[in-house]
């Protein structure tokens, strides 16, 4: 059994002073997601000669170049005089915690969980002195029969899984080419007129609407033990379920993305398992507004936004009804729908107590971040990666990231965090056997895949 142990936790400072008194405001798409955080893990094959300590002495030495250029991250959290959260852009630094793990970074892929991965990705809820806190902490964990996991967690108040990849890439290029590709721009989020130049915008109810029932929603409790499980789509599969998902006899309607297709999917077998025989459970969807915003590709700030898909009517678990729906409902959310919320948020900036993955069962579209391009030295390239958006205590949650680019374009692993007992029977539905995917971590041994390729 691989186990994890620290050899020891620092505060990296960026190699130059920031801007005294500079602060950055938080807008309303962080201060909602104030009581969830994300984190990340990538792993990496390093040589076998190299010495214990220096992949991380690197890392650490770009490191702290590279938060010169994001003093959000160096910085602490405070509150303005209106109790809104802002940053002061401080040197307080980065925590880092350095870790040992026993085995090969391949023995362990071969044998891991989300427990486990989560030793890989050091976090510490919001500490009530905040000036102590530190709102981003990064965990390099080197393997004693070779290979690196880089780990970062962070609030999600303050990032998003699009910034952290942004992150992670701007660190990777920095430690092989000493220079960033793509610099992270601090700017607020585009006014009406950025997006659109109707002069009587048309309100978008349904959206307000789904943001105010869950602003008078409390904070659930966790209740039941939650497991994730990591299944892998080939291109084939993913192509097939497409195909499967795409509405019989409607040729002039567009065939459903690999997200729509595989949420669809996984909607489906979620609510059988649930048991639910109406209709199929309660869905949100979430999706990256930065595209449709028109924000520069460097945005660093929260621009995720969710959505509730109708489940009501779609009987007999309909895969094509299910896809549908949710193309339906992704194509409704255009700059005009987006920038009517952000308008509407900010007139209750003082009720965001809630949780986003509060209730409904949460899919996340993030089959577009760009982890597999994080290569920190020539030819070492990130052979997995996960992604956890915490805490999950609602009915579940399902997040669609991309495979490494070989292995084709429409390739995709699928995250799935749900109640024990239910993330078994999840596997054992007809429907996802169909596809034959690959599992690529499941708590239960029996269901682990030794020769499951990461």
């Amino acid at each position: 059994m691989a186990e994890v142990s620290w050899i020891c936790k620092r505060t990296v400072v960026s190699t130059k002073p920031v801007e005294a008194g500079k602060f950055c405001p938080l807008s309303v798409l962080d201060r909602i997601m104030e009581h969830n955080h994300v984190r990340v893990v990538l792993y990496y094959r390093c040589p076998k000669e190299r010495k214990a300590g220096e992949s991380i002495k690197m890392l650490r030495e770009s490191l702290a170049e590279l938060l010169s250029a994001y003093p959000i991250m160096t910085g602490r959290l405070l509150k303005t005089a209106e109790g809104h959260w802002m940053i002061k852009c401080n040197d307080a630094g980065v925590r880092m915690v350095e870790a040992r793990a026993k085995g090969s970074v391949d023995k362990w892929l071969q044998n891991f969980d989300r427990e486990k991965e989560l030793n890989l990705a050091h976090w510490e809820p919001m500490f009530h002195k905040l000036y102590f806190w530190s709102t981003f902490y990064v965990q390099l964990t080197e393997f004693e029969e070779g290979g690196l996991a880089i780990g970062l967690s962070c609030g999600h108040l303050l990032s998003d899984p699009i910034c952290v990849t942004i992150f992670i890439k701007a660190w990777a290029d920095m430690t092989l080419n000493g220079k960033m590709v793509t610099p992270p721009l601090f700017h607020r989020l585009p006014r009406r007129r950025q997006c659109n130049e109707t002069t009587n915008p048309q309100p978008f109810p349904e959206l307000i609407n789904y943001y105010k029932s869950t602003l008078e929603k409390p904070v659930p409790v966790v209740q039941a033990k939650q497991t994730t499980i990591k299944i892998a789509f080939s291109d084939e599969m993913v192509r097939s379920c497409i195909a499967m998902s795409h509405a019989p006899g409607s040729p002039d309607e567009p065939s459903p993305t690999p997200f729509q297709a595989l949420a669809g999917l996984f909607w489906v077998g979620i609510s059988k398992i649930k048991g639910l025989k109406n209709g199929l459970i309660s869905m949100s969807i979430c999706l990256d507004m930065r595209k449709v915003l028109g924000l520069d590709k460097g945005f660093f700030g929260n621009c995720m936004v969710y959505n509730q898909v109708p489940g009501d009517g779609i009987e007999e678990y309909e895969l094509s009804k299910a896809a549908n729906a949710i193309r339906e409902v992704v194509d409704t959310m255009d700059a005009e729908g987006i920038m009517n919320l952000i308008e509407w948020m900010e007139g209750k900036a003082d009720q965001f107590s809630c949780l986003m993955n509060g209730y409904d069962l949460i899919c996340v579209d993030l089959e577009h971040v760009d982890s597999y391009s994080a290569i920190f030295e020539d030819n070492f390239k990130p052979i997995h990666a996960s992604y956890y958006i915490e805490p999950t205590v609602g009915e579940g949650m399902i997040l669609v990231l991309p495979s490494p680019l070989a292995e084709g374009s429409f390739s995709r692993v699928v995250m799935i965090t749900l109640p024990e007992d239910e993330a078994i029977n999840l596997l054992e539905d007809k429907l996802i056997q169909q596809f034959s995917p690959t599992i690529l971590m499941m708590a239960d041994k029996k269901y682990t895949t030794a020769n499951s390729d990461p």
